[in-house]
């Protein structure tokens, strides 16, 4: 890699971006950049303007930084269309292996706030599960996962290990999932769920609340998932309105 010329400031980090994006071309997504001190070195650019560069691939989504570890070449962002799919089957439809680990599981009473948003008495025995969701082994989301007693029962956080809620529902209790209402709004993920999900604490996440309902009428869920912004992207499909008396 060759020295970056002299010239203005801006002009001097377009080319160290140019430089910077070859090299990125030239590697596959999870693979290290080169420490820091180095790479400044080979291309002649004092830390500081290196930096600049970097924190705006870090923003496109180009690199990742890893508290401790270092500077990582991102994969491709996955796209999802807003539909009522599950979590496997939306990555399967991108080519993509779904996967899931589960990090806590307990059942308790709903409460009052969980038992309006299921549409259950407060005392309601609710299984709580939180999992990490995977795609291509890794880190996609965090999913807190609520699911009425009575609409599933005897699951357990261990028939949730890499496997498909939904799937489960149809296979295991004939009761398929037929609609669902889901809010999606930017967040900052805090210290725990970007513990999980392998990024900094404060790096911006989707966070989507989704409650569905089976054949059988009853909600069968209320879930929050964080999804890594870093990975993650959402296409909504809009058509203009129906020309008044059409």
């Amino acid at each position: 890699m060759t020295t970056v010329e002299q010239g203005g400031p801006s002009s001097k980090q377009q080319l160290v971006r140019e430089r910077l994006e070859s090299l990125i071309a030239g590697l596959v997504p999870g693979e290290p950049l080169p420490a820091e001190r180095d790479l400044a070195r080979e291309l002649g650019v004092a830390r500081m303007t290196l930096r600049r560069v970097v924190d705006g691939l870090v923003g496109d989504g180009r690199l990742i930084r890893r508290r401790g570890a270092g500077t990582f070449v991102a994969g491709q962002k996955v796209t999802q269309r807003l539909a009522a799919t599950s979590f496997s089957a939306d990555m399967r439809a991108r080519g993509l292996v779904p996967g899931s680990r589960t990090i806590d599981a307990r059942r308790s009473p709903a409460g009052m706030m969980l038992a309006g948003l299921l549409g259950v008495p407060p005392q309601t025995d609710v299984l709580f599960v939180r999992r990490l969701r995977l795609a291509d082994g890794e880190p996609m989301a965090v999913e807190d996962l609520h699911v009425p007693a009575a609409v599933a029962p005897g699951l357990t956080g261990e028939d949730l290990e890499g496997r498909s809620f939904y799937d489960l529902l149809a296979e295991r209790y004939d009761d398929p999932v037929v609609s669902g209402t889901q809010t999606v709004e930017p967040a900052l993920v805090g210290a725990d769920v970007a513990g999980l999900l392998g990024i900094e604490a404060g790096s911006p996440v989707f966070l989507f609340e989704r409650t569905s309902r089976v054949r059988s009428g009853g909600i069968a869920e209320f879930v929050r998932s964080t999804y890594r912004g870093d990975r993650y992207r959402i296409v909504v499909d809009i058509f203009p309105p129906a020309a008044e008396g059409s």
